[in-house]
Parts: C-alpha cells; sequence; structure tokens
C-alpha cells in the first residue's frame, strides 16, 4: 500500500525553496508514495512543473476571506456572522502593522491565520512543512500525521526569526531537516532540546536537466564580445544584496571595464533598486529582468556568476551556476563555504560593494586562476538526485 504525504508550502512564485521543492516532487518514486501538495495559494511560476501525480490541494473558504483586503474580510466575515474570524482579521492587520520586524511578524500572524483554518479530514504518513514559518505551524496544528517534519531553507541565526515563538512548534516536529551543515550547526546551537532531530538533506538539482534547458538560447541572452556579461538569479529582497551589486557596477565601469548585469527575479525592493539604477545612470548596464522560466540560457551565456547576498541558507542557484561551469562570486556570507572553496571553484569576498567588485575584477584580469576554476567544475560532482532516499529512511 502507498504511502501518504502531504507537502504543505504557501505558494509557488519564485524562490530558492519552491525550486527545491519543485526538484524534490520531480524524484519521487510514485509507485510507493501518494503525494499531496497543499499551497496556501494556488499560484506561482513553478505550478506548471509539478507532476502529474502530484495532487494540489487548497484552503478553506474561511482561509479565502481571511486574506482578502482588511474591509472585505471583515465586511463578509460579519454577513456570515463569523464574527470571531472578524475580530481575527483586525487583529492579524494591526499586528502587521505594529511589529516592524517583518519576519517575526509573520511568524505572531499564525495565531489569527490559525483561527480561519480547520483539520485536514485526511490522515497522512508523514506531513512535511517545507519552508519556515506557516508551512510548519501548519502541519503542527492542523494535520493528523504519524510523521511530522520541517525543512527550514536558511541560516536561522542571519534569519530575523525569534526562536521563542518557534521553538515549541520545533518541539512537537519528529524531524527537522536543513539545507546544509552550517545550517545545521545554526539550527543545533539555537535549539539544543531539538538537537537530535536536526538532519541535512541537499536542495536536490539534476545536472542532466539544467544542461538540457540551457541550451534553450534565445536573442535576449546574447552579449557583445567587448563584455563582461554577469548574472544573478535571487530574488528582489534585502537579504539578496542586489544594491551592493548595483554599486559594484558602478565602480567596475568607473575601473573602465565594460560590464552588463542582468538578474533574474522579481521582489519587493523593484522600486528602490530600479531609483538606484536610474540614480547611478546605469540603464544601459544593470538590468532587472524579472523572473524567467528558464533561466539556464542566461546563466550559460554569462562570464561569471555573482551572488551578492547578506545572508542564503544553501542556494540552489549556486549549484546550478557550478553545474554550467561559471566561475563564481559569492559574498562571504555564513553558508557560502558549503558551496565553495575559494579559489578553487570559485571565490568568497568580502561582503561589501569593495568585495564584490574586487573579486569579478580578480576573476576577469587573471586568466589562469579563470582556467584553473573553470576546470575544477568540469571535474566536480554535482548531482544531489539521490538525496530524496535520506528523506525515505525518516518517513
Amino acid at each position: 500500500m502507498k504511502k501518504k504525504l502531504l507537502f504543505v508550502i504557501p505558494s509557488l512564485e519564485a524562490g530558492g525553496g519552491e525550486k527545491s521543492l519543485v526538484n524534490l516532487l520531480s524524484q519521487i518514486d510514485y509507485s510507493q508514495y501518494q503525494v499531496d501538495l497543499l499551497l496556501f495559494k494556488e499560484s506561482g511560476i513553478f505550478l506548471p512543473s509539478i507532476p502529474a501525480h502530484v495532487k494540489i490541494i487548497g484552503l478553506q473558504e474561511s482561509y479565502q476571506l481571511f486574506i482578502l483586503t482588511l474591509f472585505s474580510s471583515v465586511r463578509k466575515f460579519v454577513m456570515k456572522k463569523q464574527f470571531q474570524l472578524a475580530y481575527a482579521r483586525i487583529a492579524y492587520s494591526a499586528s502587521n502593522r505594529l511589529l516592524k520586524n517583518k519576519a517575526y511578524s509573520e511568524q505572531v500572524s499564525w495565531k489569527f491565520i490559525s483561527k480561519s483554518l480547520n483539520f485536514l479530514d485526511k490522515e497522512y504518513d508523514a506531513a512535511i512543512g517545507y519552508l519556515e514559518k506557516s508551512s510548519i505551524y501548519f502541519i503542527v496544528d492542523k494535520v493528523k500525521a504519524n510523521k511530522k517534519i520541517g525543512w527550514i531553507h536558511t541560516n536561522y541565526s542571519s534569519s530575523g526569526l525569534n526562536k521563542d515563538y518557534d521553538n515549541p512548534f520545533f518541539e512537537k516536529l519528529d524531524h527537522i531537516i536543513t539545507v546544509s551543515e552550517e545550517c545545521a550547526v545554526s539550527l543545533k546551537e539555537t535549539f539544543s532540546t531539538c538537537r537530535e532531530k536536526i538532519k541535512v538533506i541537499q536542495n536536490i538539482v539534476s545536472p542532466a536537466a539544467i544542461l538540457k534547458l540551457a541550451d534553450q538560447r534565445t536573442a535576449s541572452t546574447e552579449k557583445s564580445n567587448e563584455q563582461i556579461k554577469i548574472v544573478t538569479v535571487g530574488r528582489l529582497s534585502h537579504e539578496k544584496g542586489i544594491d551592493l551589486a548595483i554599486q559594484a557596477c558602478m565602480r567596475l565601469i568607473e575601473r573602465g571595464y565594460k560590464v552588463k548585469w542582468e538578474v533574474l527575479g522579481e521582489g519587493p525592493e523593484r522600486e528602490k533598486l530600479e531609483k538606484l539604477i536610474e540614480l547611478s545612470n546605469l540603464e544601459k548596464n544593470f538590468f532587472l529582468l524579472g523572473v524567467k522560466d528558464n533561466p539556464y540560457p542566461y546563466i550559460k551565456e554569462a562570464d561569471i556568476y555573482v551572488q551578492p547576498s547578506r545572508y542564503e541558507g544553501k542556494s540552489i542557484a549556486i549549484d546550478e551556476a557550478k553545474i554550467l561551469g561559471k566561475p563564481i562570486v559569492v559574498t562571504n556570507f555564513d553558508t557560502a563555504k558549503d558551496q565553495i572553496s575559494t579559489g578553487i571553484n570559485g571565490l568568497i569576498v568580502e561582503k561589501s560593494v569593495e568585495g564584490i567588485c574586487n573579486g569579478i575584477e580578480r576573476l576577469t584580469e587573471n586568466k589562469e586562476l579563470l582556467a584553473y576554476i573553470t576546470r575544477n567544475l568540469s571535474a566536480e560532482r554535482l548531482g544531489t538526485e539521490e538525496e530524496i532516499k535520506k528523506l525515505y529512511k525518516l518517513i
């Protein structure tokens, strides 16, 4: 008899965790497992990539009403005489306005959101909250399952999350999975009573699939020979350091380099970053291309891949750039050394405009180092499809 699995994630919008889930679902043995996927919002660029065997389930009407605008939500709850939900919706809005720490605000929001959610009727062999915060809270509070697993895709110490809020939920999990050894160290230091539950399962990447998709060239991926083409993949948000990349691009141009820098991703800082590009007179050099269904041709055509993040869990984009043989510059966020050995398969640089700029310049000017790194990348074993067996073992 097939084991019943439930995965929970807010949506399938562009993001490392979301892409990681799609990759994982593509590797599951569906002759042995029946898989449901619960989305808080049935949307996102990765939605068409979900395997046909996966049953997508949505949330109840009361939750759909809860996420409407404040006025619409309260009005509909009052019309239905659901006064407790109307009050919870008002409290939810007030809480989000009062709490300045966005990560903590999202945590606290759960006590209001959860009032609009009922227990799922179906019982599972394993329920997996595949992202921090609400995904994990949901499987703890609203799901019947023999095993409950939480998946952490970030370095907890750098995330801004409140450990005291998460601890009661983590205590109720059977396993806590994270994506790198450095992330595991952070979790064990923060949640000492949960140390034995914490396991590492790397993000699943398939070199064969990536290399095939990378061959789908488009005109927009082309560059002129005299330019240095740089690509970054990441959400347009503070932690990804796109503002640092813009300033590094300006500094490279001031030093006489011809640069074309493309960023693939979307997020809340787009308007702010567009203004910075305009103020820096980089409209012909720095491009925010938005989310791309297939980012790999852009990475393949790059001279250098740059990840200017302030913090990361474990970046799938870095692994993908490695598979495509791209020399890589990453800032020295805590988990960078889990993926890059500086001077061997890339460069880890200071988390600053000057550090990023100097790393790019070093790879551009030192052809021997560039060739050495490229050779090492071509020899590296980078597929992680076998990681799925670690999940089977935990289930």
